[in-house]
């Protein structure tokens, strides 16, 4: 009996620690879009909007710390501010971001960086000399009330990194991450500041305040409760191991959408009103649309064995800029595609004729042959010469090299070609490593990976877990 239990309290804390690797901070690769000038003025823009807050305590009167503990406390607002303007995924901020992918990118980074200000700020905090914004027992309220906001908004971002939680429990702390901010920003504008809370300065952090809090209610209430979006209904579902592919006929508006393209999938059954991103993978050209998705988690997992025909789903978007077929002439296009990463390459593997420019090379990495996702439809593609296909199966101990693309060009050299990869970070990253040494320049990527953080990912488990102990629990009441 005690052997038992010590041999399954060694196999939870295994499971619980992972590997080394689990525990680096995951996030997804940064996109590059060499064709696209513009994606800069989002970030900058953003970033002029936080730091230029420091004129506005340059003077303060009192301590040397002052000056620098306001704004550090105006800074971690604003971050706050920024990271909630990003959630929303509106169009003119994905077109001056360069893609939600960067939006989410850029989300993160605001996220975490206003934790460590508003610690900071927390230890620099001292008295200043100025303007009170409220009266001293209502400043003194909001400044308690900020306390305990950090205190909440530490154990939130916790649960946000860690990948054991799952899903569903993240979202819930995203949203209720609306509350340290929304604490936050009354203790700043009760507080005494240099400036009052009529002017200039006074205006400009109020309003971004309101812009904050409208845009978490737009994500949480509007988006979530009236999502936008055009209805399908699912008219054909097939599942080949942990691969789920389904096709939606619309039942109202059709999608428009182009070639490499993606879209979030909100499907109206219990449990399942989740929105998650996934590319389309068929072509502008079809009458359907068409996903391909990976068991990869627990909403992932509950989907692939809750769908049925006849299931409706809310389509939003199109959104991204990958561009699996160039705009201009060019000597050779590539596409390096890992497990599902397939996607953005199967609608433009069907679409496009044989005299179309230059023929893709598609290498495809996958664990194995049989199992590879929608390798008869790439495989009839090859056969009519709409692409050359080149399966780099692991169990056939025969892994993707960049000397095997310089070897399926003739030798040429990548300084003009245009190529595109979506897949795993790993392959990527080895990828455009291998690449670069070999001349190339012209390298696409576009990742919308919603979840990064520390631990292995056991959210599925988890989730069971919980399910199991809670009917349990509920047995044990109905017996008694």
């Amino acid at each position: 009996m005690i052997q038992t239990v010590i041999e399954k309290t060694q196999t939870l804390v295994k499971a619980l620690l992972g590997t080394p690797s689990d525990w680096r901070l995951t996030k997804p690769i940064t996109p590059r879009i060499p064709r696209v000038n513009y994606i800069w003025i989002g970030p900058v823009l953003a970033v002029i909007t936080i730091f230029i807050g420091w004129f506005a305590f340059a003077n303060t009167i009192g301590d040397g710390n002052a000056a620098f503990a306001l704004f550090i406390g105006s800074v971690s607002i604003m971050m706050m501010t920024w990271s909630n303007l990003l959630s929303t995924r509106i169009l003119p901020l994905e077109q001056i971001f360069g893609g939600v992918d960067r939006m989410y990118v850029w989300h993160r980074w605001f996220g975490a960086l206003s934790v460590g200000a508003m610690w900071l700020h927390l230890e620099m905090v001292d008295d200043v000399k100025g303007i009170r914004g409220a009266s001293k027992g209502i400043a003194d309220a909001a400044e308690d009330l900020a306390e305990t906001g950090s205190t909440l908004l530490y154990i939130l971002v916790a649960i946000s990194l860690l990948r054991w939680i799952p899903t569903r429990w993240w979202r819930l702390a995203h949203k209720l991450l609306v509350l340290p901010y929304a604490f936050s920003c009354w203790h700043f504008y009760t507080s005494t500041k240099p400036y009052a809370n009529v002017s200039f300065w006074g205006l400009w952090f109020t309003g971004f305040m309101f812009l904050g809090l409208a845009a978490w209610l737009y994500r949480v209430l509007w988006r979530d409760m009236f999502r936008k979006g055009k209805l399908h209904a699912i008219s054909k579902i097939d599942v080949t191991g942990n691969v789920l592919t389904i096709e939606l006929e619309p039942l109202g508006p059709e999608l428009k959408y182009q070639l490499g393209q993606f879209a979030f999938l909100t499907v109206k059954v219990p449990g399942l009103r989740e929105p998650h991103p996934f590319t389309i993978a068929s072509s502008p050209h079809e009458q359907c649309l068409r996903f391909v998705i990976r068991d990869l988690g627990d909403w992932t997992h509950r989907l692939i064995t809750s769908l049925a025909v006849g299931d409706r789903v809310v389509v939003e978007g199109p959104y991204g800029h990958l561009a699996p077929i160039p705009s201009h002439p060019i000597d050779h296009v590539v596409w390096v595609a890992g497990g599902v990463g397939i996607t953005p390459f199967l609608g433009a593997s069907i679409s496009r004729l044989p005299d179309d420019g230059p023929t893709p090379h598609l290498f495809y990495c996958v664990p194995s042959r049989q199992n590879a996702p929608a390798i008869e439809m790439l495989e009839a593609a090859d056969r009519e010469g709409r692409i050359h296909l080149h399966v780099h199966a692991s169990d056939e101990k025969n892994r993707l090299q960049a000397d095997h693309i310089i070897t399926a060009l003739g030798g040429s050299r990548l300084q003009d070609a245009h190529i595109v990869m979506c897949g795993p970070n790993s392959l990527v990253k080895s990828m455009k490593s291998g690449l670069r040494r070999h001349g190339a320049r012209h390298m696409h990527v576009e990742g919308f990976d919603m979840r990064s953080g520390f631990g292995p990912d056991l959210s599925r488990h988890l989730d069971d877990i919980v399910r199991n102990q809670l009917h349990r629990f509920v047995s044990t009441k109905q017996r008694r």
